[in-house]
């Protein structure tokens, strides 16, 4: 079963059981999947692919996290809160994340590979690391670690 189609039958599971949050996020996901078809020309009926359905999630997971960061800085922590556990259900459907130690072991290893000596390379060994690790470590850890070690 698709990513996608999980997520309809959670919907349904959702609704029945009147959880609202989270069948409110799922309705968005399910909106993002279809608009993400339309974008690429394909019909609506049509089902994304696990990775491109992970693509979503992944841009809603940073909205959310965008939002949250906008109303603390704003003094709405109500606002924040519905937005962190709206974020919550979203991180459930994402594959985990690697730990920071396991992002720091392979870009040591990236770095010796590339030569990597100063700052002046910093965009070019970011750009090696994301490839590597696209989906597997989050994109502010593997900045800072990258930011560390060209200091």
């Amino acid at each position: 079963m698709t990513l996608q189609n999980q997520i309809k039958e959670q919907a349904k599971e959702a609704m029945k059981a009147r959880e609202e949050v989270r069948l409110s996020v799922l309705r968005g996901l399910l909106a993002g999947f279809t608009n993400e078809l339309v974008a690429t020309k394909r019909p609506p009926t049509e089902e994304l692919k696990d990775d491109e359905a992970l693509n979503v999630i992944r841009r809603q997971v940073k909205q959310r996290r965008d939002s949250i960061e906008q109303f603390t800085k704003g003094g709405r922590i109500d606002l924040a809160d519905s937005e962190k556990a709206e974020l919550a259900i979203l991180e459930t459907y994402l594959p985990k994340m690697m730990s920071r130690e396991e992002v720091v072991k392979i870009a040591l290893a990236k770095k010796s590979e590339l030569s990597i000596a100063d700052k002046s390379q910093a965009g070019k060994f970011m750009g090696a690391l994301m490839k590597e690790l696209r989906g597997q470590a989050d994109g502010e850890t593997v900045k800072s670690v990258v930011e560390e070690m060209l200091q």
